[in-house]
């Protein structure tokens, strides 16, 4: 199958509009007759199950948890980018775009990149006017701070905590929709399967988790807003239910899975304390505003860190990267992190983080400054380190965190099964190998507010005499039988084995060899190791209970399953991939001063895998072009 990104002709700044002037539109009195189902209730799959209802589609919302308020989007505390120049400092759409390409180190479709910035500006007046409580300057005006890999103010904030603030908008927008009658929310279920009838996505097989019940719902499509897989790493920032269950039973239907093994490992999250812990907890990359970020230069140092002068610290960021300083991007963030703590300079008991200081902004601006950019974050870390941020230095790590690859979608952000389209962190298309900070809750909140609701009339324009779409045909018996029987599976395999402990094992071989840095001898002893993992597993993995009512160990052993699926496709993607680019750092591709290097001649694409049942996967290729900017080597210096 070819892939057809669907990029529309003319200016790349005029593309988006092209697009909208010539797409199909579905009439007010026909939609109504179209049913959607939204997988996800967070930003982006809560924002397109509210604004398709809002058009007048019938829409269904899945999601696992207990109400849509805790999807993972509540997570993203630092803010949202938009290109609105509310600082004068130079920012515009064509900056926005620029930093987000070069922070993804030229490696996103250009197209999709210059709408989401288009989009931008548009989103933080949607916002407000849902009632998102941004920081204001004394005047009223909206506030901006910066954030890493880029040298202008373009993040709104509110406070540390914009992600939950954009959520409950989005859920109170949801909920509007539930009272008019457009919208019907199924919480505590998870989607097992998705089916396809006639070449297209027809509607989705659904485990209610609190009875256990299989059930099948019908649509004439289906968004998939079910976030990214990061949770692979077993230790990581993401919720522990978070999972890419619902993105890999797509692709084993034939959505294929582009750049996999491009994750990103977080720079500033909490360091891991011991072998008890099942996830790590994220502190917000707006930090770095105004924390400096040091490793003390003597590698046996034992005085506490306020005991050390400035002639005893490294600012190892501002030394190596003096244009960006501690605003560099995330991954070169971490791996500079990484570097300093393999080479024995890394703080706290176990010698695996390093300091994020904030003397110096004190000292400047003055602590209650600090606390109304910061306070609840500040107030967090106290809580669960018993340290009081303003008067020593935080103590950070790298950490696993978000998915830049995901389903392959086009312009439209429709998969290769038509009728399945995904948005948020779900899709690959905007982030390259690195995503930028504050552009995670941007890319979700427009693909699920603005962009999807304008492109998926030009395919549900097909389907106003259709009709509703049947459960009791062929495909869906199929499909809920072999849900069924991989459930059947699961229980019937009676060993000894704790998942947790399987998947903690998974987590440590990933972020040894499929993580922060990356080798070909480590890569393939990583694909023999998840091969032997994953037999262990179907042998010896302990589910207990039965499928009836709640199991939240057959939950867990059906995500790891799939985990144990995915982890190795994401080896098998970074071995193919013989270039250090972005997230993606080949130790064998370096150069001399340490930096990541391209091979554009060679891998100037996308990589989009298609599942070959009983095989290795099929690589298709999408080839980047760039008209607007001329790639170039990513400096932060």
């Amino acid at each position: 199958m070819a892939l057809n990104a669907k990029i529309p002709e003319g200016p790349l700044k005029d593309k988006w509009q092209n697009y909208l002037a010539k797409t199909r539109i579905v009439n007010p009195a026909n939609r109504k007759k179209l049913d959607v189902i939204v997988v996800g209730g967070g930003l982006s799959g809560g924002g397109a199950a509210a604004s398709l209802a809002e058009l007048g589609y019938n829409v269904k919302v899945f999601f696992f948890q207990d109400s849509a308020r805790r999807s993972h989007s509540v997570a993203a505390q630092g803010g949202v980018n938009a290109a609105k120049n509310y600082k004068n400092d130079g920012d515009n759409i064509y900056r926005m775009f620029y930093d987000t390409i070069k922070g993804g180190d030229f490696r996103s479709r250009e197209a999709n990149v210059y709408r989401m910035a288009e989009v931008s500006v548009d989103l933080i007046d949607h916002m407000v006017a849902q009632g998102v409580p941004f920081g204001r300057e004394y005047g009223g005006y909206l506030s901006n701070r910066s954030f890493g890999g880029v040298l202008v103010s373009r993040t709104f904030y509110a406070r540390g905590q914009t992600g939950q603030q954009l959520l409950l908008a989005t859920y109170q927008a949801m909920m509007k929709q539930i009272k008019v009658g457009k919208l019907t929310q199924y919480n505590r279920h998870e989607i097992l399967d998705i089916v396809i009838v006639k070449g297209k996505a027809r509607g989705i097989i659904a485990r209610n988790l609190n009875t256990g019940e299989i059930e099948r719902h019908s649509a004439h499509a289906v968004v998939f807003g079910t976030g990214g897989f990061g949770k692979i790493f077993y230790l990581s920032t993401l919720a522990m239910n978070s999972n890419g269950s619902a993105n890999w039973r797509a692709h084993k239907k034939g959505a294929y899975f582009a750049n996999p093994s491009w994750t990103q490992i977080h720079p500033t999250a909490l360091p891991q304390s011991g072998e008890h812990q099942s996830k790590l907890t994220l502190m917000s990359e707006s930090l770095r505003n105004d924390g400096r970020i040091w490793v003390p230069k003597n590698r046996d140092e034992n005085r506490a860190p306020g005991n050390i002068p400035d002639e005893d610290r490294d600012y190892y960021l501002e030394r190596r990267y003096p244009a960006f300083g501690n605003l560099v991007p995330r991954d070169v963030a971490s791996r500079a992190a990484k570097e300093r703590i393999d080479a024995g300079h890394g703080v706290g008991p176990l010698k695996n983080a390093v300091y994020l200081d904030f003397k110096t902004a004190i000292e400047k601006l003055g602590e209650d400054t600090i606390k109304e950019r910061y306070g609840n974050l500040f107030t967090m870390y106290e809580k669960i380190t018993a340290i009081n941020a303003y008067k020593e230095p935080m103590k950070i790590s790298p950490a696993a965190h978000f998915s830049m690859g995901g389903l392959w979608v086009d312009y439209e952000l429709q998969t290769t099964i038509p009728g399945l389209f995904a948005v948020g962190e779900a899709n690959f298309a905007d982030h390259g190998a690195n995503r930028l900070g504050a552009n995670s809750l941007l890319q979700a909140s427009v693909d699920g507010n603005f962009i999807l609701p304008n492109t998926i009339s030009n395919y549900l324009a097909d389907d106003i005499k259709t009709g509703k779409i049947p459960t009791d045909s062929p495909e869906f018996e199929e499909a809920e039988k072999a849900v069924k029987d991989q459930v059947a599976k699961l229980l019937a395999i009676k060993g000894t084995m704790p998942v947790d402990q399987i998947h903690r094992r998974l987590g440590k071989i990933m972020f040894k060899e499929v993580a922060m840095s990356r080798n070909e001898k480590g890569m393939i002893w990583a694909i023999e190791e998840i091969k032997k993992l994953r037999k262990e597993f179907w042998e010896n993995a302990a589910v207990p209970g039965n499928e009836n009512g709640p199991n939240s160990e057959l939950e867990k052993a059906g995500r790891l399953a799939d985990y144990l699926e995915i982890a190795e496709l994401m080896a098998v993607d970074a071995l193919d991939r013989k270039e250090s680019c972005g997230a993606h750092f080949r130790e064998d591709y370096q150069t001399p001063e340490g930096e990541a290097m391209r091979d554009d001649e060679n891998y100037m694409y996308s990589s989009a895998w298609e599942w070959q049942q009983g095989k290795d996967w099929k690589l298709h290729k999408e080839p980047l072009e760039f008209t607007e900017v001329k790639p170039t080597v990513r400096s932060y210096k």
